[in-house]
């Protein structure tokens, strides 16, 4: 499929703008008042109003822009001789989950805007291709996959999987995607755009507190631990909360809230170990109903892919056993699974050459670069967050920080075109 070209405009001025500048453009775009923070899922007005203040932003500097079969949107500084091969990329996101913060993929997409303003003005043209990628739906917060944009890109994901996978209102991806502008016949494996990067680097406020402790505001990726997501679903018997005696229920909730215990005392056992429950659903889910399903999503990390194996297995045997107990039958189900991701050798050293003071970290957070990295080199930059908070409206960055990571990325591309 040829890719959408929206535009080719001659190059313009240098704009004169900040990170902290752009992300207050868009400081009221999906704001929650329910929750605080921010509620941007993939295709809602939120994230395409933001899909749309990117391209007028890559307009703005001259930049040529496409949307790729796979939702994303790539905007080009290309070489006065117009190949794109062995392109530098960078970018981010723009899609939230429920009640996020302000910075978690927005910043990665503010900062390399700037950072393309930075090397403009020092640059008559780049030595190599240069792109500014905004990657779809990668909190999985709507379709249930993270990173579902690069997965298929990459073909990481079965394109049919894709096209059929539900939001909580029952749209698929499919019916999602067409009334937003892409043609779900065509999405799937971009060997086009793959073969043109060169080196993909991210940057991203970091979701945890490594550069607090360390008193410093940037950092270099070294891995992503292994994560996977996995739905399970209890099935009992749905009856009427007045009339239905203690002694004859067979309650899945109430299996389901001692399973998200034994999740929780299971993952204590484990040095190292994550293991969240963060969504969960009764069916029918009135206030008087014994409910007669209950699903929950199960996230679990851990740097050694055979412990988090291990930790899947060990839940999923203690939710049969008291599934049993409590009269009710269980299933799970595999819904995405990222093994640990060491970032490129060559690219983690390019950029501690260019970032000298910045230590080297790894993460617990799953990223579009980790989805690329089999197929393509990938980097990653954290930026300091200083509440140590993400996934959450108390997430934060400094001024003075965002400038820096701006600055910093555009020195790491620079020293990168040779």
């Amino acid at each position: 499929m040829a890719p959408d070209v929206e535009t080719t405009p001659p190059p313009a001025a240098v704009p004169s703008a900040t990170v902290t500048g752009l992300l207050a453009e868009i400081a009221k775009t999906g704001a929650d008042s329910q929750r605080g923070g921010y509620t941007r899922p993939v295709f809602s007005t939120a994230e395409m109003d933001l899909r749309s203040w990117f391209v007028d932003q890559a307009t703005k500097r001259g930049l040529a822009v496409e949307h790729d079969p796979n939702g994303g949107i790539w905007a080009w500084w290309d070489v006065p001789w117009g190949d794109r091969s062995n392109s530098l990329v960078t970018g981010s996101h723009l899609d939230s989950v429920p009640g996020g913060g302000a910075f978690d993929g927005p910043l990665g997409v503010a900062s390399a805007l700037v950072a393309v303003d930075i090397l403009k003005s020092r640059l008559q043209a780049p030595s190599r291709p240069l792109a500014i990628v905004v990657f779809a739906e990668e909190e999985g917060s709507r379709f249930g996959v993270a990173c579902l944009g690069s997965r298929l890109t990459t073909g990481a994901i079965d394109p049919d999987k894709a096209r059929s996978l539900k939001d909580p209102e029952g749209a698929t991806f499919a019916e999602v995607a067409r009334a937003s502008g892409v043609e779900p016949r065509f999405i799937g494996r971009d060997e086009e755009r793959l073969s043109q990067i060169g080196a993909f680097v991210e940057l991203h406020v970091e979701q945890g507190r490594g550069l607090i402790d360390l008193d410093r505001p940037l950092a270099i990726a070294s891995s992503i631990i292994g994560h996977g997501r996995w739905r399970f679903s209890l099935h009992g018997q749905g009856n009427h909360a007045g009339t239905t005696l203690m002694s004859d229920r067979r309650d899945p909730m109430v299996a389901a809230a001692r399973i998200v215990v034994a999740i929780r005392d299971t993952a204590r056992k484990q040095p190292h170990a994550r293991a969240t429950v963060g969504r969960l659903q009764p069916v029918p889910g009135g206030t008087n109903v014994i409910a007669s399903r209950v699903d929950f999503w199960l996230d679990v990390r851990h740097p050694d892919d055979a412990v988090t194996a291990s930790i899947v297995e060990s839940i999923h045997e203690a939710a049969r056993l008291i599934a049993a107990d409590e009269g009710c039958a269980v299933e799970m189900s595999e819904e995405s699974l990222s093994q640990t991701v060491h970032f490129d050798t060559g690219l983690q050293q390019a950029l501690e050459r260019a970032l000298p003071q910045a230590p080297v970290l790894d993460t617990g957070a799953g990223h579009d670069a980790g989805v690329l990295s089999p197929y393509v080199p990938t980097a990653m930059v954290f930026v300091r967050n200083p509440s140590g908070v993400s996934h959450s409206p108390e997430e934060h960055v400094l001024d003075e920080d965002a400038e820096t990571g701006a600055r910093a990325l555009a020195d790491a591309l620079q020293s990168m075109m040779g």
